[in-house]
C-alpha cells in the first residue's frame, strides 16, 4: 500500500466531509494569533484587543513589536509547511522535506560567509545583510539543481535528489570550515541563526516575505490536482494529460522561493516542513487539494505557538524557536505513528 495514502480515522464531524477541516484549522489559527498577540512582557488583555480599547503603550507594543512577529510566524510557518507538502508529493515520499535538495544548507552557507568573512557587507546592509545572503544562497542552490537535473535532457527527479545530497554535503562542509574560522561572537551569531528565531521581526520583513511566499504558495495550491496525478508515476501522469516537466519545474521554483524567503528572516527552523504535511496526510488523506492548504494553516499555527512559547517560557531571555518546534511536534508525531500502526506492532 502506498504510504502516502495511509490515514488514521478522522473525528466523526470531519469523517464524511473534509472541507470543514480547513474551516476548523482557520478558526484555530485566528484564535492562536489573537492569543499570541496578547501574551508578552507587556500584558494586553484579549478583550481589549477585540474591543480596540488599548492604552498608548499597549497600542505601540502591539503595532510595532507583537503583530509583526506573530504575522511573520504565520507566513514563515505556512511557507515551510506548504513547501514540505509539495516536496513530499514530488518525490512521492512522506519523509521528504525542503531541506532534502539543499536549499536550507545553501542559505546557511551564505549566512556563515557573511558573518565570518564579509564584515564590511554587514556594515553596509545592517539588519538585512543576513536575510539577503540567505535568500541569495537559496536561489543559487535552486539554479545548481536546475542545471544538474537537466543533464539527461529532461527534468530528472533522481538527478535533482542526488544534486541536493551533494549540495547538502558541500554546504555543511563549508559551514563547518567557516565555523572553525569564526571568533566567539561570530560563532554565537551563526549558532543562534541556525537554531531559528523571529526576534528581529519588522513590518518590512513581513511585507517582503508575504510578497514572495504567498504567491508561490498559491501557485503550489493551484497545481494540487496535477500533484495528485503525479503520485501515479510520471508516465501515467503524461498519459492523463499532465505536463510533468513543467510541473516539476514549477514545484522546485516555488518551493525554493518559499523556503528562501522564510529562512532569510527566521534562520533554519526544522520539523515544520517535514512533519506538518505528514500529520495532515495521516488525518485528512493524501489529496493535495486539501493537503497543501491544510498544511499551510497548521504550519502557521504551530509556529505561532512555538514562537510564543520561545519568547515567554524563559523570559526575559528568549529560546530559539527551532528547538521548540521539535519539542512540540515530535511527541505528537510519534503518537500519530503509534496510532496508525497500532494493529501491526506493539511497543
Amino acid at each position: 500500500m502506498n504510504p502516502l495514502a495511509k490515514t488514521i480515522p478522522l473525528p466523526f464531524f470531519l469523517r464524511h466531509l473534509k472541507i470543514p477541516a480547513l474551516l476548523v484549522l482557520g478558526v484555530f489559527l485566528v484564535a492562536v494569533v489573537l492569543i499570541a498577540a496578547s501574551i508578552g512582557a507587556v500584558s494586553i488583555p484579549l478583550k481589549d484587543i477585540l474591543s480596540g480599547s488599548l492604552t498608548d503603550q499597549q497600542e505601540a507594543v502591539l503595532a510595532s513589536i507583537r503583530l509583526p512577529r506573530v504575522l511573520l510566524a504565520v507566513i514563515v510557518g505556512g511557507a515551510l509547511a506548504v513547501s514540505g507538502a509539495a516536496m513530499q508529493g514530488l518525490f512521492r515520499n512522506p519523509l521528504a522535506d525542503p531541506g532534502l535538495i539543499g536549499i536550507a544548507t545553501s542559505a546557511a552557507l551564505a549566512v556563515a560567509f557573511v558573518i565570518v568573512l564579509a564584515g564590511p557587507i554587514t556594515g553596509y546592509l545592517g539588519l538585512y545583510a543576513l536575510s539577503i545572503a540567505a535568500f541569495i544562497g537559496a536561489l543559487l542552490a535552486c539554479f545548481v539543481i536546475f542545471r544538474f537535473a537537466r543533464l539527461t535532457g529532461s527534468f530528472s527527479v533522481t538527478y535533482m535528489l542526488l544534486t541536493g545530497i551533494a549540495i547538502n554535503a558541500l554546504s555543511a562542509a563549508g559551514v563547518g570550515y567557516l565555523t572553525f574560522l569564526s571568533d566567539d561572537q561570530q560563532l554565537r551569531t551563526l549558532t543562534f541563526w541556525t537554531m531559528g528565531s523571529l526576534g528581529g521581526a519588522l513590518w518590512v520583513a513581513v511585507i517582503v516575505v508575504t510578497t514572495i511566499a504567498v504567491p508561490s504558495g498559491l501557485i503550489l495550491i493551484r497545481n494540487a490536482r496535477e500533484l495528485n496525478v503525479l503520485l501515479l508515476g510520471e508516465n501515467e501522469a503524461r498519459y492523463l494529460g499532465v505536463d510533468a516537466e513543467r510541473l516539476k519545474r514549477t514545484i522546485v521554483i516555488c518551493t525554493a522561493l518559499c523556503v528562501g524567503a522564510a529562512i532569510s528572516v527566521s534562520g533554519v527552523i526544522g520539523f515544520v516542513g517535514l512533519v506538518v504535511p505528514h500529520l495532515v496526510r495521516l488525518t485528512l488523506g493524501p489529496d493535495h487539494r486539501l493537503l497543501i492548504p491544510a498544511s499551510a494553516l497548521l504550519g502557521a499555527a504551530l509556529l505561532v505557538v512555538a514562537d510564543t512559547a520561545a519568547r515567554t517560557i524563559v523570559a526575559p531571555a528568549e529560546m530559539p524557536v527551532g528547538i521548540l518546534t521539535s519539542l512540540i511536534g515530535g511527541p505528537f508525531f510519534l503518537w500519530l505513528l503509534i496510532k496508525q500502526y497500532a494493529g501491526r506492532f506493539s511497543l
